[in-house]
């Protein structure tokens, strides 16, 4: 029974990273919104991205734990990552461009 469990909760996990990744449009904010910070547009790239995976809290879904991932890696190795993938599930480039470079930098401030 517990496996079966076990089984269920990890396909619905899959199924529900795999419907979110890349999943590119923007938000529907407006004009006023656009004196966000770093940081805020940072949170946001990654709730559209990369939460589905991570957990909206940071603190790993099917994704690993990134709560304090700055005390592992340097800003350089969290944006390779982001372009590059890592073995056992991340995908590369679900985040390109300035939105990895804040995402990257807003990452390794999390010590």
């Amino acid at each position: 029974m517990g496996k079966k469990l076990l089984t269920l909760l990890l396909g619905i996990s899959l199924v529900m990273a795999l419907s979110a990744c890349g999943g590119g449009s923007s938000s529907g904010g407006t004009d006023s919104t656009q004196k966000t910070t770093s940081s805020d547009d940072a949170n946001q790239i990654f709730q559209q991205h990369c939460a589905s995976c991570h957990g909206g809290d940071l603190k790993g879904v099917v994704g690993p734990n990134l709560t304090k991932v700055g005390s592992k890696f340097s800003k350089a190795q969290i944006l390779d990552i982001i372009k590059n993938g890592k073995s056992g599930g991340m995908p590369q480039g679900l985040i390109s461009g300035d939105e990895a470079d804040k995402v990257a930098a807003w990452l390794a401030a999390k010590k």
